[in-house]
């Protein structure tokens, strides 16, 4: 959300069936409605616009809060991190079902988990699943050098490609490890591996996706991430 004249206010929603959406919400700096429109809020939203072209006029009912969340550090960044990532990357009006679930699935396992690392490894393969739903996804089924699907430890950051171990050798320094979670082989990983996870797809999130203005965002991905790395010190 962003402030629109005295009182109104802009606010971007990922939808189901119509993908991300913008309408004007009247009166949305109110007392009302600020609790509302809180990222991370799930709502039940009616946008009206006269032409495709026009921004809509938008009302919205809270349906599930999160807000409580934000006044924790680690939780609130998260939130902070998925949802701004979404609503700058994605372009409007076009569906991504499988984002949209897998958001909401990220921002559910935030709410009812009790440690980090039992949301860390949702939010990471978000992060993987975006990627791929915008046409930059990493092969990480077979070897990139040798075609073989077993002994895959290695991620290379020059093409996404999984590497073996065995045509990796001498070159592991330039490499990232690759955690068994992010191919959906470890279903409990450590934290340690989460943050290996997310090395590689923020390596690719900043290469491929955050270009310009958009970039300003690596910081509350970076905020995430420090506080993750202090969660395992």
């Amino acid at each position: 959300m962003r402030a629109h004249g005295e009182h109104g206010a802009i606010l971007r929603a990922l939808t189901r069936d119509a993908g991300l959406v913008s309408g004007y919400v009247r009166g949305g700096r109110s007392r009302r409605l600020r609790p509302i429109l809180v990222p991370g809020n799930l709502v039940a939203l009616e946008l009206r616009a006269r032409t495709d072209e026009q921004l809509g006029s938008a009302t919205a009912e809270l349906l599930t809060s999160r807000a409580p969340l934000l006044a924790e550090p680690l939780p609130a960044s998260a939130i902070d991190w998925a949802t701004s990532l979404t609503a700058a990357t994605l372009p409007e009006s076009q569906p991504y079902p499988a984002l949209y679930a897998a958001l909401s699935g990220v921002l559910g396992a935030i709410a009812a988990a009790t440690s980090a690392r039992q949301w860390a490894a949702a939010l990471a393969r978000y992060e993987l699943l975006l990627l791929a739903e915008l046409g930059f996804g990493l092969n990480l089924e077979e070897c990139a050098a040798t075609g073989v699907r077993s002994d895959l430890a290695f991620v290379s950051p020059r093409t996404g490609g999984a590497v073996c171990a065995g045509a990796a050798a001498g070159y592991e320094a330039r490499l990232f490890p690759l955690p068994r979670f992010l191919r959906g082989v470890d279903h409990d990983p450590a934290l340690s591996d989460i943050l290996d996870g997310m090395a590689i797809t923020g390596h690719f999130l900043d290469r491929d996706l955050l270009e310009g203005r958009n970039r300003d965002l690596l910081a509350v991905r970076e905020r995430l991430v420090g506080r993750l790395k202090r969660a395992v010190a």
